[in-house]
């Protein structure tokens, strides 16, 4: 009995002084973000908070699995934070509910962002109806990952740059290579090597204001020629990711030469590597119809959000992590893209040698359909497509089928436009 006493005015001036702590004056800023990028932003938000002492961050780490369904949650619920990491798939999800906040203005007003300092590619993502919704945090992109060695041997002293080059190039590798070796992977349950080579073909995926699908055109159509093709010739197994045991250990072992992957594997492969193989492989640019051919605008980007009340802080915060130094720490901690052509100058990115073909891949890449309905989009153009790969369904009729689930995907949409004109 003669301890409560004392445990109690301990107890009673640790709340004194946590309520003090609490109620410095400081600004707290909520800002949300996903994945591996949640968990390493930590670091670079202490260095932040040195420099903005009157400005907390309340950082909630959220898994992507989960992340749309919370922030639509959030938007109900009139819950969402000042800043988020948001998808650049989202952008146009966000803002067809008046969600975010733009930001044109204070980019103009900006000494650190300089709008032609991003990929432009990038930076369009940012862009829906004309106005500015984000800031490009990171990017992601797809390219080949290559076994030099084995296109030597048979017979390619480059990389191919164009279609033809890039087919010939296989013909040699099945040529020479022995049975069971194939000249690439491409993972049928992926939609990111047709998305690719559909966008380098100029034709847009849908036409009618975004209102109908444009997979029976002549770009696309192209597109999944030369797609099925490779399949058709048995220059690719016709597998799912979850059927290669590990790729890492095929691609080493020479069980194909051609892999068509993110940046997030340069990591792995240097990892991985065996010691004889090392130099043995490398990175380079997407072949196109006609020359170095365009890629994917993937990544995340910074918004605000309209219901924000600390605007002006959030900003801060967005304009910090937008710094090409830190944009280069955050790339050192993660191996994550910068979306700025400066940071690239930086000598841990201008003398990696296997960064230099995503570097290059960069400045070509372009955006997807900036619609909400996207994500299913993308996900009828790859169940499409492997219809035809491994169902044997006509191409013909793959891309009338997939234009009507599109058209029925996208026919809200439609009626909300019609209404808007007043019809």
């Amino acid at each position: 009995m003669r301890l409560r006493w004392p445990m109690l005015l301990v107890a009673l001036l640790g709340l004194l002084i946590a309520a003090c702590a609490r109620d410095d004056g400081a600004t707290t800023v909520r800002f949300w973000a996903m994945g591996r990028e949640a968990e390493v932003v930590a670091e670079l938000l202490r260095d932040f908070e040195r420099e903005h002492p009157g400005i907390r961050v309340e950082l909630q780490q959220i898994p992507w699995t989960a992340a749309h369904e919370k922030l639509l949650t959030a938007f109900a619920a009139d819950g969402l934070p000042d800043v988020c990491q948001l998808g650049n798939t989202w952008i146009a999800e966000f803002a067809a509910l008046d969600t975010l906040e733009p930001v044109q203005a204070r980019v103009d007003a900006s000494a650190v962002i300089d709008e032609d300092d991003y990929f432009p590619g990038i930076w369009a993502t940012n862009v829906v109806d004309g106005e500015l919704r984000g800031v490009p945090w990171y990017v992601d992109t797809r390219l080949l990952f290559y076994r030099k060695d084995l296109l030597a041997e048979a017979g390619i002293d480059a990389p191919p740059r164009t279609w033809a080059q890039w087919e010939q190039a296989m013909a040699a590798l099945d040529r020479a290579g022995p049975p069971g070796r194939h000249a690439i992977l491409l993972p049928v349950n992926e939609f990111e090597p047709p998305l690719s080579l559909a966008l380098q073909t100029g034709d847009p995926l849908l036409r009618e204001d975004g209102g109908r699908g444009n997979f029976s055109g002549p770009g696309f159509r192209k597109a999944l020629a030369f797609y099925a093709g490779i399949f058709e010739r048995g220059w690719a197994p016709p597998v799912s990711e979850t059927q290669i045991s590990n790729v890492w250990d095929e691609f080493f072992r020479g069980s194909f030469a051609f892999y068509l992957s993110g940046p997030w594997n340069i990591r792995e492969f240097r990892r991985r590597q065996p010691p004889e193989l090392a130099g043995a492989w490398g990175t380079m640019p997407l072949p196109g119809p006609d020359g170095p051919g365009a890629g994917i605008a993937g990544g995340t980007s910074l918004v605000l959000f309209r219901s924000s009340r600390n605007k002006e802080a959030a900003w801060q915060l967005v304009e910090f992590l937008s710094r090409p130094e830190i944009q280069q720490r955050f790339h050192a901690l993660i191996g994550d893209l910068p979306p700025r052509r400066s940071t690239w100058a930086h000598p841990a990115l201008a003398n990696d040698a296997l960064a230099h073909a995503f570097r290059d891949q960069l400045e070509r890449v372009r955006p997807t359909p900036q619609v909400l309905e996207w994500e299913r989009i993308a996900q009828e153009m790859r169940l499409a497509t492997e219809r035809v790969v491994r169902g044997g369904q006509s191409q013909d009729a793959a891309v009338r089928e997939l234009d009507a689930r599109v058209d029925a995907i996208l026919e809200k949409r439609r009626w909300v436009r019609k209404q808007e004109q007043g019809g």
